[in-house]
């Protein structure tokens, strides 16, 4: 590998945007691309815009130099470099970036699609609508599920509960039946607390909606809490969901031994990229569960359709419509799956002139 930049954007919303604990008007997303033999990978994570040097000063010189084959090789030297910062966290990010990178890269020098270097065990990648933010209207509400369980025939829809930290149940339980009465019976509905409830509240509040037939219940409480998430997924009939902030392999192993949740999530762009994403997933599997994507759906895809234990990915609003943005090539979830290109890598082409609005910051390792 000879060189590496890193790039953040910061992209506003389409309109203000909240769930149960937290609320934000822009997204940043930070762009890594890495060069060897005349071609050139690239990665992403959604973070702070620190990242990007982070990236750059401390990841950059620990892979500059390894073969751009030899991806454990790179994966070793930047769990080396980020251990007096701390492996977690903004680390784990920027890591995952550069990670992510590198498989495009190795894909591309290769001539082969990411998911063929991976080794694919199905040629659609499932998927679901996520959106529904607590500060939608109803109108807003419906309209989106309308247009992804209805127009696109995605047979999956979920939205966010939790409203104001969990302390307007009464809103949540009518926007759950807002939303079934949206996507029609024949759509499978899951919802997202964010951590909003505590472990009794979350079993009422899915008691109090049954007649919606919830079938995915994600983070009723705080993800970091084992003992109340098992509370909650012994007493509803929902699956529940956690893992989207899991940094590292060990946080996957909690979670799956202390039986807290029916699947777990893993987001590529923040546990370490695809290389920590199949480490996971074995995990998993040794546990007798399956794998959902968190956001980042053309990141994930090639690494979800290599996944034997894979569930779904999560076709979040925000970051399908970023990455629309910035990419040519990007998917079309028409009929409720993905899709990966034949083309070599990931598929994907900077759209440079596209993104460059929205640059916030650039840093570089190597010529």
């Amino acid at each position: 590998m000879t060189g590496l930049e890193a790039a953040a954007y910061t992209i506003p919303t389409d309109g203000p945007e909240a769930d149960g604990t937290f609320a934000w008007d822009a997204t940043t997303l930070v762009l890594v691309q890495v060069r060897a033999g005349g071609q050139t990978g690239t990665g992403w994570t959604y973070a702070p815009a620190a990242c990007a040097a982070l990236v750059a000063d401390l990841l950059g010189p620990a892979v500059t130099g390894t073969g751009a084959l030899d991806i454990p090789a790179a994966a070793a030297a930047m769990a080396a470099a980020v251990r007096n910062t701390g492996s977690t966290g903004l680390a784990a990010y920027a890591v995952s970036a550069v990670d992510c990178a590198l498989w495009d890269l190795k894909a591309r020098l290769l001539g082969l699609p990411l998911h063929r270097l991976l080794g694919a065990v199905r040629e659609q990648v499932p998927v679901y609508g996520s959106g529904g933010f607590t500060t939608y209207t109803e109108q807003q509400l419906c309209g989106q599920l309308e247009g992804w369980a209805h127009g696109q025939c995605i047979p999956r829809v979920k939205i966010k509960i939790g409203q104001d930290c969990g302390t307007n149940e009464a809103r949540d339980l009518a926007r759950i039946r807002q939303a079934r009465g949206a996507a029609g019976p024949a759509t499978e509905l899951f919802v997202d607390a964010n951590g909003a409830y505590t472990a009794k509240q979350a079993v009422r509040v899915l008691r109090a909606a049954a007649e919606q037939q919830v079938s995915w219940f994600e983070e009723p409480v705080s993800s970091d809490h084992l003992a109340g998430l098992r509370t909650v997924r012994d007493a509803v009939d929902a699956d529940v969901a956690a893992g989207e902030y899991g940094t590292g392999l060990f946080y996957f192993q909690r979670m799956c031994a202390a039986g807290a949740v029916d699947c777990l999530q893993a987001d590529v762009s923040r546990c370490g990229g695809i290389s920590e994403w199949l480490r996971i997933a074995a995990v998993a599997a040794a546990h007798g569960l399956e794998v959902s994507g968190h956001c980042a759906p053309h990141l994930s895809v090639a690494a979800a359709a290599a996944t034997p234990n894979f569930r779904h990915l999560e076709w979040f609003h925000d970051h399908v419509r970023i990455e629309n943005l910035f990419f040519d090539g990007t998917l079309d979830p028409q009929g409720g799956s993905l899709r990966p290109a034949d083309r070599p890598g990931n598929g994907l082409v900077l759209r440079g002139r596209a993104a460059e609005p929205y640059l916030v910051g650039r840093a570089r390792t190597g010529p």
